[in-house]
């Protein structure tokens, strides 16, 4: 069922899992995808002894994949006007997410109403990982 303007209301959130314990197979499935092959995201050795970081991660457009998969739930396939991000921490595997949206605006645009939402991202421990903005198409 689509999202209704009149039962919006600034302030409201949806919050929804859009991953449990991201695997590292997931993380190489995601290059196979998008032909991302990056070492940081796939070889081990590579990431920690030459970047020097503790592990591979996630992709910053996996992390904005995940976080599209709750706004396209929330809003309705095909309702998508903008949708932004900005990556503001790494995602590691072993990481479960929770993508939130929040209503910011609720106004007339085009003839029609429209959404203006506040998104964010984080980990299991609270860490936000991806922030951004959406706007979407609702039934008035």
């Amino acid at each position: 069922m689509a999202l209704k303007a009149s039962a919006l209301k600034v302030g409201d959130t949806h919050k929804e899992r859009v991953c449990e314990n991201l695997s590292r197979t997931q993380i190489v499935q995601y290059a196979g995808a998008s032909g991302d092959y990056n070492p940081l995201h796939s070889d081990e050795v590579y990431t920690t002894q030459v970047a020097g970081y503790p592990s591979v991660f996630a992709h910053g457009m996996l992390t904005m994949g995940l976080t599209s998969k709750m706004l396209t739930n929330y809003v309705g396939a095909g309702r998508l006007k903008k949708f932004g991000v900005r990556f503001t921490n790494q995602v590691w595997p072993g990481d479960t997410l929770d993508a939130i949206a929040t209503v910011e605006a609720v106004r007339d645009e085009d003839g029609g109403k429209v959404v203006d939402l506040k998104l964010s991202t984080v980990n299991q421990d609270g860490k936000e990982v991806v922030s951004g903005s959406a706007t979407a198409r609702v039934d008035a």
